[in-house]
C-alpha cells in the first residue's frame, strides 16, 4: 500500500455512468501521475486503480459500487471446456510479443471502434484520441499481437507492473480486425496473456472493472479461480 503522505488524489464532478444506465460515476484521480504513478502504480493497482493514457483512477461513485477490479494468479488459472473448444478453434494463429508500438495498430484500432464500438465514447476513432488513451509517459507497456499467417488480426496493450517482490501485468485495452469476430478474439487475447503470463511467471493478470449488471462485462468472470476487489478487500471466486 502507498504512503498516504506522498500522494496527492482529488475527485472528479459526477457524471453519466458508461456502463449503466440512469447512474452516475465518479473518480478519484492521482494528482500529478508524471511524478508519481511509475513508483506507486503497482501498489495503487492492488487497491482498486486503473489507468486510461497517464491518469490513473479509482471509481467512486456516489451511489454505486458495482465497479470491482478483478485478479486472476495465472499459475492457478484453470481453462473451462469452452476456452479449451476456443484455443483449439484459433490454434492457427500465431502470438507475438512487442516491447514497440507499430504504425499498423491505428488502422487496426480505427475499424474496431468505427464498426463495433459506435455506440461508445471513443467513436469515432481519431489518431490524436488513439495515442493519448493507450500511451503513457511514465508506464512500462507490452503489446501482445495476434497474427492470421502475415496478417495483424488483434492487439492487446498490457502494462508491466514490477515491485522487488512481485509481478503482475495489466490487460489495459485490446482491439481486433471486425471480421474475426466469430473467432471471440478478446477472449482468445486473455487466455494468450495469461499462458504469457504464466511462461514468464507474472503472479497476477488484471482484467479491469468487472461489472456484474453490465452484459460487455460479464466475459471476464468466465476466466477461474479469479479475484475480485470488494470492500476493500481481495475476494476469491472459482
Amino acid at each position: 500500500m502507498p504512503n498516504s503522505s506522498e500522494l496527492s488524489v482529488g475527485l472528479t464532478a459526477a457524471f453519466p455512468c458508461s456502463y449503466l444506465e440512469n447512474k452516475k460515476e465518479q473518480l478519484i484521480m492521482l494528482v500529478d501521475p508524471d511524478e508519481n504513478a511509475q513508483k506507486h502504480y503497482p501498489a495503487l493497482m492492488s487497491i482498486g486503480f486503473r489507468r486510461s493514457g497517464d491518469q490513473v483512477y479509482r471509481p467512486h461513485c456516489p451511489d454505486c459500487n458495482s465497479c470491482e477490479s478483478l485478479r486472476i494468479k495465472s499459475d492457478h488459472f484453470s481453462l473451462s471446456k469452452s476456452q479449451k473448444r476456443l484455443l483449439n478453434k484459433n490454434k492457427h494463429f500465431t502470438t507475438v510479443k512487442s516491447t514497440i508500438a507499430k504504425a499498423n495498430y491505428y488502422s487496426l484500432y480505427e475499424r474496431y471502434i468505427n464498426q463495433i464500438h459506435k455506440d461508445g465514447v471513443m467513436y469515432p476513432a481519431r489518431l490524436e484520441q488513439f495515442e493519448s488513451f493507450i500511451g503513457c509517459n511514465w508506464g512500462d507497456i507490452i503489446f501482445i499481437e495476434v497474427y492470421d499467417n502475415e496478417k495483424l488480426i488483434s492487439v492487446s496493450v498490457t502494462d508491466q507492473l514490477k515491485t522487488e517482490t512481485s509481478s503482475a501485468w495489466s490487460a489495459f485495452y485490446c482491439f481486433y480486425d471486425p471480421d474475426y469476430q466469430a473467432h471471440s478474439l478478446g477472449k482468445y487475447a486473455v487466455l494468450q496473456q495469461l499462458h504469457l503470463a504464466k511462461q514468464e511467471k507474472i503472479e497476477f493478470l488484471y482484467l479491469g472493472y468487472y461489472i456484474h449488471n453490465c452484459q460487455k462485462m460479464n466475459y471476464k468472470n468466465q476466466f477461474n479461480p479469479h479475484q475480485r476487489f470488494i470492500n476493500q478487500q481481495w475476494a476469491a471466486f472459482d
